[in-house]
């Protein structure tokens, strides 16, 4: 792999370190700054000339600073002469903003799409991305990875009895179905209402949990009231624990205070997002994806399939 490079932005570090000892390649020398009025500085200080460049870059808090670089650091790359400039996003930023849900709203999901093309990448790399659809935003390859081998195989781990996987509302059935088949158990799901964004009411559950062991299963926790409110609910209709899973935590505002206050006994989560919340919680057991992102980066670079990953 001599002409791969790989560049890390500023968002996870840790995450593209751990890509780049998999793969056995050292991250290029770049220099990333900002000037005193906040703008972004990016130089590459190696020469790119012809060469496959992967950029790792998770668009997480501050998302829009996050963004900003990438887009900088991609025509930075462009204008060096790069062979192919792929981008590794774990987390895709503005997801949720796939659709129009009110009269003269933005489909946010679809601009940042845009952008991305036209700062100069050739191709994408993302994982669970909140709806699937998206790959369809862009008119370049995007290649979807998932978590669910790692979390499967943390749950498989624990050696529950009697375990119901729980979809927290409508659209994650498909999620829940999808782990509910390779653990052979049954699902159940969350009848929830959304008043407004980050603010959720749970109505009833659909399904049997009394005396099981509940795992809720979803692709982001955010504010957590949707997962703690469920986990809640959960304990009311005589579930005997509840656990999570989740692809990226984003866990903004008071949601590690909600987690910690809840019945939730453990949160198994994955370093798509930089974990920064360590010392304020012992429920959030972080798993890495860093061998996976870094056998999709190998295998797209020798034009191997990556299906045969997650069969």
């Amino acid at each position: 792999m001599i002409d791969l490079k790989l560049i890390s932005g500023t968002a996870n570090v840790e995450l593209a370190e751990e890509v780049s000892s998999y793969l056995g390649k050292p991250l290029t020398k770049t220099e990333i700054s900002r000037f005193s009025d906040g703008e972004v500085y990016v130089q590459i200080d190696e020469s790119v000339r012809g060469d496959d460049v992967f950029v790792i870059q998770s668009l997480s808090y501050p998302v829009n600073d996050n963004i900003m670089e990438l887009l900088v650091t991609l025509d930075a790359l462009k204008r060096s002469s790069a062979k192919s400039v792929n981008v590794v996003i774990p987390y895709y930023a503005y997801a949720r903003q796939d659709r129009k849900v009110a009269p003269r709203v933005p489909i946010s999901a679809k601009l940042i799409a845009d952008l991305i093309t036209v700062a100069g990448a050739h191709r994408i790399i993302s994982m669970d991305l909140h709806a699937g659809q998206i790959q369809g935003f862009f008119n370049i390859p995007v290649d979807h990875l998932y978590a669910a081998p790692i979390l499967l195989n943390y749950i498989n781990n624990k050696n529950f009895k009697d375990i119901v996987i729980v979809s927290p509302d409508a659209g994650g059935v498909e999620r829940a179905r999808y782990y509910a088949k390779k653990l052979g158990c049954t699902i159940a799901i969350i009848d929830k209402r959304r008043p407004k964004p980050n603010v959720s009411k749970i109505m009833h559950i659909i399904g049997e949990v009394k005396g099981k062991t509940a795992i809720i299963v979803d692709d982001i926790i955010d504010t957590a009231g949707t997962l703690t409110n469920a986990a809640f609910a959960l304990q009311k209709e005589g579930a005997k624990e509840v656990y999570a899973c989740c692809s990226h935590p984003v866990l903004s505002g008071d949601a590690i205070e909600k987690i910690n206050n809840s019945p939730i006994v453990e949160i198994a989560t994955t370093n798509t997002i930089k974990f920064k919340h360590k010392e304020n919680t012992n429920k959030i057991k972080v798993l890495s994806v860093g061998a996976l992102i870094g056998e999709a980066i190998r295998r797209v670079y020798h034009k191997e399939s990556l299906s045969a990953i997650f069969e």
